[in-house]
């Protein structure tokens, strides 16, 4: 269950965080239940959705940012898992207000460029708080590619990450947390640190993503 793989991974405090999973052939959704500690869930509290924000199956209440789960599921269709955490590198790099630029080709290898940072909420959107905080995302990538870029940081407030299931969601928020601190930690090194050159970014993303990647094993 990728709901445990968050504490295994150190990208969780206490009942911090959520992870959802999406059916789209059925066009329902799978969240974890609000507030309930990840030692303590089991299959059954999971709570299933649909894009209209119904419950549909389980007893408990769904997860705070459900809303925000379903908007991105509407609005990104190749999508088929989110994972919002609040752990620590990314979550500092959320606070900051700042987009995590790409230093080097660990961050090349799985995100095409600088992690966005997205703005506020307005003290009018705040009324619709989580619904509008996917909003606010969507907005930001009809201009962006959520499949070359799949995560992004709220400001104020953390990181959520996609992929194409639940199991690439989690890959990538763990991802995320690790060159976020590698980011950090770059920073402090050198304070006049340059982005990498674009070459470079190009040749470690497009040799694992695209028509002509070539990293790792095909299949036959």
């Amino acid at each position: 269950m990728a709901n445990m793989d968050l504490p295994k991974y150190g990208l969780v405090t206490f009942t911090w965080g959520n992870v959802s999973g999406m059916d789209r052939e059925s066009g329902y959704f799978v969240i974890k239940p609000s507030g309930v500690p990840y030692e303590k869930l089991k299959i059954e509290d999971l709570v299933v959705m649909d894009l209209q924000m119904h419950q549909i199956e389980g007893s408990l209440n769904p997860s705070s940012d459900t809303a925000t789960h379903c908007e991105l599921y509407k609005a990104f269709p190749h999508i088929g898992g989110i994972v919002h955490t609040h752990s620590l590198w990314a979550a500092s790099w959320a606070q900051a207000g700042r987009g995590i630029p790409c230093y080097g080709t660990t961050h090349a290898d799985y995100v095409y460029g600088t992690v966005p940072c997205v703005r506020n909420l307005t003290k009018e959107e705040m009324e619709d708080y989580e619904t509008n905080t996917g909003r606010i995302i969507v907005k930001y990538f009809q201009n962006a590619d959520p499949q070359a870029v799949p995560c992004v940081l709220c400001k104020n407030h953390g990181p959520f990450a996609w992929g194409k299931d639940v199991n690439e969601a989690v890959h990538n928020a763990v991802i995320l947390e690790e060159i976020a601190k590698m980011a950090a930690l770059s920073e402090i090194i050198n304070s006049e640190l340059k982005e990498a050159p674009q070459e470079l970014q190009d040749k470690h993303y497009f040799r694992k993503h695209g028509e002509s990647a070539y990293y790792g094993q095909k299949i036959k």
